[in-house]
């Protein structure tokens, strides 16, 4: 709803994209805080490869050629690895990368470095569609999607005094992040077909990790359908909750939007 925004201010506002196998979406809205907000989801062509998607995406999305206070770009992919900020150094961010995930040609290896987790991530892209979202914008920021939820969350679970397990669940995957007391356990996305799948990575998980089913929790995120992952959990866990956007993110303009994926608005947040 473009009447919620007023574009003649675009300077003004952060824009941030959203990039999935899933579709793409933007936000659009005052850092500073106010009313002013604006999601749009966009459809991509599945049989089309990302790089074509975002060319057509940034010439026929009227929006993307304004300009900016800021631009986020938000990759949602399982091709990331997270690395304790410690162990990381920039030139071996593609040794590093590699290490953990199979090698792929045509591709950019990105990295997020977290302070909040004291963490980086990093995370990869095909160098067509970089090419593309730096000439359009090039003074964006990429990030991984996997980041801003591990800086929110990192936050989150030092509240109370248990471990806490999230999943952030989308249309065809689930991002799995452990935390106890705000340290990174583990950190990762699974490819899912049905409710049954969901289930099956969290209380894998869950077991590897040795959580406490009397005392630790499992908090559920993202606009899919979580009631019956729920019910389908509770015979084993004691504590699942489902997270409620309006009062997670304070009643915020972007919370209201149901669509809005949790990623995104746990990047809005650390904002």
């Amino acid at each position: 709803m473009t009447e919620r925004i007023d574009l003649s201010k675009s300077d003004q506002y952060t824009l941030s994209i959203r990039l999935s196998a899933d579709g793409f979406s933007f936000s659009i809205y005052n850092p500073l805080g106010g009313s002013d907000f604006y999601f749009q989801p966009y459809p991509i062509h599945t049989q089309h490869s990302l790089a074509a998607n975002v060319k057509s995406f940034l010439a026929e999305t009227e929006e993307l050629s304004l300009p900016y206070r800021q631009t986020n770009l938000l990759i949602h992919s399982s091709r990331y690895t997270p690395v304790p900020l410690e162990l990381y150094e920039d030139e071996q961010m593609d040794t590093l990368f590699y290490q953990n995930l199979p090698r792929q040609n045509n591709e950019v290896i990105l990295c997020n470095i977290l302070g909040r987790s004291n963490s980086v991530v990093l995370f990869s892209l095909d160098k067509l569609t970089h090419v593309f979202l730096s000439e359009k914008f090039p003074e964006a920021r990429f990030f991984a999607a996997i980041s801003p939820q591990i800086e929110y969350l990192a936050a989150r679970s030092k509240q109370g005094n248990n471990r806490k397990l999230f999943a952030n669940l989308h249309p065809a995957s689930i991002d799995v992040l452990a935390f106890d007391k705000g340290k990174p356990l583990l950190l990762n996305t699974y490819s899912i077909r049905e409710t049954a799948d969901q289930c099956y990575y969290i209380l894998n998980v869950w077991k590897e990790l040795g959580y406490d089913q009397e005392r630790d929790e499992l908090h559920l995120a993202g606009n899919q359908p979580k009631k019956e992952l729920q019910q389908m959990l509770q015979p084993y866990l004691r504590h699942v909750y489902i997270i409620n956007p309006q009062a997670e993110f304070n009643d915020s303009e972007a919370s209201r939007i149901e669509e809005i994926p949790f990623d995104m608005q746990s990047l809005i947040s650390c904002e």
